[in-house]
């Protein structure tokens, strides 16, 4: 006990008689110094007396597709810390095949009595889906905020990736390393990114190399969001003679490595392959993986932001916060097949 209050009030810069004090719940600590305690308690993992634990202002929801791609793992952790931060308890739900639906799961969140809801790449991505779920949801007094997928029927706040941006960058990066045949492999053409990143890939092949979109549609291929999906997708747009290929998920990025090496070909010499969120652990992939970033913890944060002036009755613009990704090179690009460019620094 006694080592153990010497690392709490050497964390929180007081003494140990202070320390003391706060857990045993006794008068005389300045509410600041009572919180630096509490706050050293959390820093060094020790749990605090059920005393003193923090009432949660409420629960949140949070529905996510699924949790095999590592980019939603990543996104739920940054909102569940955010939300907790703020006194609120996140609840996760996720959708699997052959399970519960958005809508389900929605309903039994709106059962348990959730402040709100935040909905990562939900049907609101889904340009066929009936977007009358979310006025019902509204009408339902219920606030809630949608996560990359941006619809103009709906009235909420939207937090996005600038997709089309996204692949300007990795067609302008692979261009400079000399690649003109550049394919493109993504998710079903209903949802929202995927069309985005169609007009971004499909305007930059035009500026770099006159390609109307007519010619540039036919370097693109549709295919699941799974490393199977992007060696089906890849091993097409291979057959066609691509020299480097840009995926929609990291996951897909891997799935075009695994079909380059089964065509016996290696990666960067034959082919480039650029990846989509940089997700945990992909820079230690064999090669380490050339990706687009997206900003997680930024559009976590702002999607808890939002959500929470929602609740607290200071709405947030129904509008779209789009956020800028960033090109990351690491070394699965490298100069086309007989260029002479150089292949630029593999550092991110």
């Amino acid at each position: 006990m006694t080592a153990r209050l010497a690392d709490i009030a050497s964390q929180a810069g007081v003494s140990e008689a202070t320390v003391s004090r706060v857990l045993n719940g006794k008068p005389g600590v300045a509410a600041a110094t009572r919180e630096s305690v509490l706050a050293a308690l959390d820093v060094l993992g020790y749990e605090r007396p059920v005393r003193l634990r923090q009432r949660s202002a409420g629960l949140v929801g949070l529905i996510t597709p699924e949790l095999e791609n590592p980019i939603f793992p990543a996104l739920a952790q940054v909102i569940g810390q955010a939300l907790t931060r703020q006194g609120y308890t996140p609840v996760l739900a996720t959708q699997t095949p052959g399970g519960s639906t958005e809508d389900e799961l929605t309903e039994m969140l709106v059962d348990r009595g959730v402040s709100g809801i935040i909905f990562v790449s939900g049907l609101h991505a889904d340009t066929t889906a009936d977007m009358q779920r979310y006025e019902k949801l509204r009408a339902q007094g219920v606030p809630y905020v949608l996560v990359n997928g941006f619809s103009p029927k709906v009235q909420a706040p939207f937090i996005s990736p600038d997709d089309r941006a996204a692949m300007r960058l990795a067609v302008t990066h692979l261009a400079s390393l000399g690649h003109t045949r550049i394919g493109l492999a993504l998710g079903p053409r209903r949802f929202v990114p995927v069309l985005r990143k169609i007009e971004g890939f499909q305007a930059e092949m035009q500026d770099r190399f006159g390609l109307a979109p007519a010619e540039s549609e036919k370097l693109i291929q549709h295919s699941l969001y799974t490393l199977e999906g992007g060696q089906a997708a890849a091993s097409t747009l291979i057959s066609a003679g691509c020299t480097a290929v840009v995926c929609a998920s990291d996951m897909m990025a891997l799935g075009a490595i695994r079909a380059a090496r089964q065509l016996g070909l290696d990666v960067p010499r034959d082919i480039s392959v650029v990846g989509f969120d940089d997700s945990p652990l992909i820079a230690f992939t064999d090669p380490p993986m050339t990706t687009i970033r997206q900003p997680v913890t930024a559009m976590g944060q702002a999607a808890v932001r939002a959500l929470l002036e929602e609740v607290g009755g200071t709405p947030a613009p129904h509008s779209e916060f789009v956020f800028m990704t960033e090109l990351v090179v690491r070394g699965s690009t490298a100069s086309g097949p007989g260029s002479d460019s150089g292949a630029v620094s593999r550092t991110s």
